[in-house]
């Protein structure tokens, strides 16, 4: 009797240990500093030049009523000096037009940006001010910017744009330039003519063939190059480069406080080789972006948009998750929960912990599986969620990250079947035999729901729009094991579990097409709504209530 008592509780025991194993190994690895190349700066060098907007919090450029007080700038510009010499700006509305004062108090130098857009009221006021900054700190401004990516975004002609370009030349000292992505400067040459030197974005990541981080570097020097020779009379200055800490993946182009730290030491290092300027995009991360290009426009900081704590220091070896070992014991401890959970329910049905070795291993899968990304599900949640809808959806992924591998796995061990959406809507007239049922069934329902609108939004709006993997994978994989390890029992397949398995395949089908073999937060995601739509379209109950 001892023996068998003893066997009975060894399987479980050893399938605890190897989950926790697994859940460790992985956030070991997620979690291990990546070396970094030898630091680009000397001790005590600085950047040239820094992209700057003061934003905070809810603040944003976005709302008119929008004012940016002194001492804000003031707090930015004390701790900016010690970083660069030199910010850039992009504008004078907001309360901006204090920027080239008090950099002159911080000992800062400033890159001036005259706003341009299509309403040309707007256009004179940020031309008139900036005139009068210009000739008010001519210590200050070394260099004016006469709008930012205008063509780019067709609000101005080439030949409008120049023109003002040589209205502002005309009454200010220092030299005056034009900003925008490197490619239409080469559409443009009367701009070109107007301006005392070139200013290029060059942004890898948002490239319409997205360069990977590894490759990043080398993208800069290359189109440099080909800027050169283009335009061989005046200088190339880099006027943004930079990546994202945070955000979904393009193509092969993965954002992460690694490839941040590797892309920007590697150009500016690259920079100090040949000897040219860059400015970085930028210093503090900006939240309001996310409202314009999803996660990944609120990333591309040097320093923490809250905190305002520097994202890594020069060359000293970068973890994605900094916080990995407290994660890992947060996953070990939901891991516990599940076998616990899963125990419960065998002793309810047999009054033994004794079951199939397979079945011990099915749940230690599960646990793996929550433990592993239920943590990491979490840590994105400030990051992908924007406004109330963005919210719940997250939260309501983490939930049933949460839930489902605990339920499913309780429902493994007492061989409970996954109903079917036609017996949830009967359980809410007859009571369920099995409370594990119903809880089942309406968390499969949410699941179901949530994956749809997921990838119904990577399908018709993709491009800012985040691959929810680490949620859908620890709530996916329980329902998968349950599926295969419990048939269900009833006469017929139902027509909406049909409908969503077929939405949920075409879906993955496109999404795979669209963002490339190269993009595996895509082929994961796709892979995911695969695994559901088996599970739906293995589900079978009775006949839906009249």
């Amino acid at each position: 009797m001892h023996e068998r008592s003893f066997i009975s509780l060894a399987v479980p025991l050893a399938c605890l240990v190897f989950a926790g194993a697994a859940i460790a190994a992985f956030w070991a690895w997620i979690g291990a500093a990546v070396p970094m190349p030898a630091a680009p700066l000397a001790s005590g060098e600085k950047l040239y030049c820094v992209s700057y907007a003061p934003f905070r919090g809810d603040q944003n450029p976005l709302s008119a009523g929008t004012r940016i007080e002194a001492w804000q700038i003031d707090e930015d510009f004390a701790q900016l000096k010690t970083f660069t010499d030199c910010i850039r700006s992009y504008a004078i509305e907001h309360g901006l037009d204090q920027i080239p004062e008090i950099a002159r108090k911080h000992g800062l130098k400033v890159i001036h940006g005259l706003w341009l857009s299509s309403h040309p009221a707007k256009n004179e006021a940020e031309i008139a001010t900036t005139i009068a900054l210009a000739i008010r700190f001519p210590d200050v401004i070394q260099s004016v910017v006469v709008g930012n990516e205008v063509l780019l975004r067709g609000e101005m002609s080439g030949s409008d744009l120049a023109g003002i370009i040589r209205r502002v030349k005309s009454q200010v000292s220092m030299p005056v330039t034009y900003a925008d992505v490197w490619e239409f400067w080469l559409r443009h040459r009367d701009v070109y003519e107007a301006v005392d030197f070139v200013t290029i974005h060059i942004l890898p990541y948002w490239e319409d063939f997205p360069i990977p981080a590894r490759n990043a570097a080398a993208h800069v020097e290359s189109i440099r190059k080909q800027m050169v020779a283009a335009f061989p009379n005046k200088e190339i200055l880099i006027g943004e480069t930079g990546w994202p800490s945070a955000g979904r993946m393009r193509e092969g182009a993965l954002p992460s406080l690694a490839n941040q730290a590797l892309v920007i030491q590697e150009v500016l290092a690259l920079a100090k080789r040949d000897k040219f300027r860059v400015n970085v995009i930028e210093a503090f991360d900006q939240p309001w972006k996310r409202r314009l290009e999803g996660t990944v426009g609120g990333y591309w900081g040097l320093f923490d948009a809250y905190s305002r704590a520097q994202k890594f220091v020069w060359g000293e070896p970068v973890s994605n998750h900094p916080q990995w070992l407290r994660q890992a014991m947060g996953g070990l401890f939901l891991a516990i929960c599940v076998f616990a959970v899963a125990g419960a329910a065998r002793l309810r049905l047999t009054g033994s912990l004794s079951a199939p070795i397979p079945l011990w291993f099915a749940v230690a899968i599960n646990a793996a599986a929550a433990g592993s990304f239920a943590g990491l599900a979490i840590e994105k949640v400030p990051s992908e969620s924007l406004g109330a809808g963005g919210w719940i959806r997250s939260l309501v992924l983490v939930a049933l990250a949460i839930a489902v591998p605990l339920v499913a796995s309780a429902a493994s061990m007492r061989a409970t079947p996954l109903p079917s959406f036609a017996a949830m809507l009967a359980t809410l007239r007859v009571r369920a035999a099995c409370r594990l049922t119903p809880a089942l069934g309406w968390l499969s329902i949410a699941l179901t729901l949530v994956a749809i609108q997921v990838a119904l939004g990577l399908v018709f709006d993709p491009r800012y729009k985040d691959f929810p993997y680490a949620p859908l994978t620890a709530a996916i994989v329980p329902l998968l094991i349950l599926s295969m390890a419990v048939r269900s029992p009833g006469p017929a397949r139902g027509a909406a579990e049909l409908a969503a398995a077929a939405t949920l395949a075409l879906s993955a089908v496109y999404i795979a097409f669209n963002e490339t073999v190269a993009n595996w937060q895509a082929a994961w995601f796709c892979a995911l709504i695969l695994a559901l739509a088996v599970i739906l379209f293995r589900s079978k109950g009775p006949a839906a209530p009249g």
